[in-house]
């Protein structure tokens, strides 16, 4: 897309959109995120402690999360009936096979989320940037049989041309921009793809680096969803739970997400639903604005 003062797509207030209505009446499509990661120990960690590899300390609670951690919210989600709708790093096919072989086992979901998370797209040449889209979704469809229909970019950080290259690849939808409760269509030169809800306020990285507590954590999801709910009877909404294994994944932290599932499922209208089957739906239903 062209550099431009808004997005590629139409401000329009919550108040002003046509109903969506979910499966079955539900008010919440609930999805869970989980960002399965690679970072190579010779290439430096973003945000890590030391200038230049190996990081151990920073690159090990990451491989912590890849070892135990991504097992330890794999339990979490079954126990609930919660499709997993993992944004992955297509170097973990190589490097964490058994992860990719967990995941597929149980039919849930890839997203595209560049080759490592040690490389963003805006840091890497720009002739490149299409070719390593491209291969993201060529390699995680070659390990999983599957070609991804959504994406997250590491970092949540896109270029002018991300977009592009994501319909080029044959995503259906991104999940960066993090500016709604509902999703919506954006117009790339004449081209759809829709944007995803997710989430910065409750997504664990972001929310534990102050030193939140995992009870704070679990609150504030609590929070959220139970203004999601009350507003769903009206219009149905999209509650995001972004997760690393990393974080939620250690052993003080991991039941502050079971408790937190555990309030959610409790409640009547609650979609337990994967990225692909919320957007198909809502395509599907031609309210799209």
């Amino acid at each position: 897309m062209q550099p431009q003062r808004y997005g590629p797509f139409k401000y329009t207030p919550i108040t002003r959109r046509p109903k969506i209505e979910w499966p079955g009446g539900a008010r919440v499509a609930l999805w869970v995120i989980p960002n399965i990661e690679t970072f190579p120990l010779n290439e430096r960690v973003p945000g890590g402690l030391a200038p230049r590899p190996p990081d151990t300390q920073t690159w090990g609670s990451r491989d912590y999360g890849a070892r135990v951690g991504v097992y330890r919210i794999i339990e979490v989600l079954e126990r609930y009936g919660v499709p997993g709708s993992a944004t992955l790093n297509s170097e973990v096919c190589d490097d964490y096979p058994e992860i990719i072989e967990a995941w597929t086992s149980r039919g849930w979901e890839f997203l595209g989320h560049n080759q490592s998370n040690s490389r963003l797209l805006t840091e890497i040449p720009p002739e490149t940037e299409r070719q390593v889209v491209i291969s993201c979704f060529d390699r995680i469809e070659k390990a999983t049989g599957r070609r991804p229909k959504g994406w997250l970019s590491s970092g949540l950080q896109e270029t002018w041309n991300t977009l592009d290259y994501l319909i080029d690849a044959g995503a259906s939808y991104v999940c960066d921009w993090c500016n709604d409760d509902q999703p919506y269509v954006m117009d790339v030169g004449g081209r759809r793809i829709v944007s995803l809800p997710y989430s910065l306020e409750i997504n664990d990285l972001p929310f534990f680096r102050p030193g939140r507590s995992a009870d704070d954590w679990e609150k504030a999801v609590r929070d959220t969803f139970d203004v999601l709910y009350r507003e769903g009877a009206e219009s149905g909404r999209v509650m995001a739970i972004p997760l690393h294994p990393f974080i939620i994944g250690v052993p003080h932290r991991i039941g502050a997400f079971d408790r937190a599932m555990e309030y959610i499922c409790s409640h009547a209208g609650v979609w337990k639903a994967s990225g692909s089957e919320i957007v198909d739906h809502y395509l599907r239903a031609g309210v799209t604005f």
